[in-house]
């Protein structure tokens, strides 16, 4: 199974706390975008999540249906004919950099390609050659680029050693399901888990740094490990991406619509500082990773209990029908989710993946 390869998509400081915690560093202020530099950067992140050319029909359609969205939420009318000029190799790096002449707009561009690309597991041959010209298109160097991907091992590390790697088949095959778990105080413990997941993964996606969202996934796996283990099953990493999967949540097309909200919205390239004040307007309008975990996390907690016999399906259907009343559950807890937004930094992310 892969790796869960996780970046720090940001402007990392070279230098660690005396706690030996890696700090949240602040971003500098940017120049406004336009908008044919936000579709320049559209353009770049969607070039980036077909350049390892493995996306199946379902995530490409997800993709798809992404690029619609934001069209009629930003404002980006030809946001779809821009994702099929990349899905038909009608555009390329060097087009979609022409507009990019501020130097923070191109590393946002470079820090959000990598992303993308690290988002579904670790790079592949293609996705590194893709970066490496993007990089030169860019005109970026390594003292531009080097500091991120160097604090990129610290969230890394934690990540992988939060969930198993693999089990043995014969360990996974005969875990029994506990009958214990399913009703009363189990089963509302499991349900208050799955809302602090949500209610984390909501404050991560309005946190201004480019690289918090990619926090989300690791956080999913962790919560669908924790729910399998409460059933009795032991589960890895490549278990529950497959599940995530046939739950119909694509991880690069999960990622993208947090970016595309992010950059239109507007909230990308502010001051990061600590305050979250005035956000509430790009939280309702943009932030979907507290519906998507709750959602999961209930179609989890489903399944295992069911004794994992739902089809495909089955869990694409349960999910779909769990998100709309999860999206009314954000807007009731949209002042707790920016509440931790506000006091969220690197190393309580890192210890959460970590489950500390």
């Amino acid at each position: 199974m892969p790796r869960l390869h996780l970046r720090t998509c940001s402007k990392a400081t070279a230098q660690r706390t005396a706690s030996g915690v890696l700090p949240l560093p602040p971003l500098s202020r940017t120049t406004t975008m336009t908008l044919d530099q936000q579709k320049s950067i559209l353009t770049i992140a969607l070039l980036a999540a077909f350049a390892d050319g493995n996306k199946d029909d379902a995530e490409r359609e997800e993709i798809r249906r992404i690029a619609q969205s934001l069209a009629g939420d930003g404002g980006v009318a030809d946001l779809p004919r821009i994702y099929q000029d990349v899905l038909l190799q009608r555009t390329s790096v060097q087009a979609a950099v022409q507009r990019l002449s501020e130097p923070m707009h191109r590393q946002l561009a470079y820090e959000m390609a990598v992303c993308v690309c690290d988002v579904d597991g670790r790079q592949t041959a293609a996705e590194r050659e893709f970066l490496t010209r993007l990089k030169a298109a860019l005109q970026l160097g390594d003292p531009q680029t080097a500091a991120f991907d160097q604090q990129a091992d610290a969230l890394v590390d934690v990540a992988e050693k939060a969930v198993p790697m693999a089990v043995p088949v014969a360990t996974a095959a005969a875990a029994p399901l506990a009958a214990a778990v399913g009703a009363g105080a189990s089963d509302a413990e499991l349900d208050k888990s799955i809302l602090n997941y949500a209610l984390l993964n909501g404050a991560l996606e309005l946190l201004p740094q480019s690289w918090a969202s990619m926090a989300i996934i690791p956080l999913q796996v962790k919560m669908v490990y924790g729910i399998g283990k409460a059933h009795g099953v032991e589960l890895d990493q490549g278990h529950i991406k497959e599940f995530i999967a046939a739950a119909g949540v694509g991880m690069t097309s999960q990622y993208l619509e947090q970016f595309g909200r992010k950059l239109l919205g507007g909230l990308l390239g502010k001051v990061a500082g600590r305050t979250i004040g005035g956000l509430g307007g790009a939280a309702t309008g943009m932030a979907f990773s507290f519906a998507t975990t709750y959602a999961l996390g209930q179609v989890a907690k489903r399944y295992y209990a069911g004794g994992r016999v739902m089809s495909t399906a089955m869990l694409r259907e349960t999910f779909q029908g769990l998100l709309t009343p999860a999206k009314q559950l954000q807007t009731q807890y949209l002042p707790q989710i920016q509440q931790k937004a506000a006091t969220l930094d690197a190393g309580q992310i890192m210890a959460l993946v970590r489950g500390a």
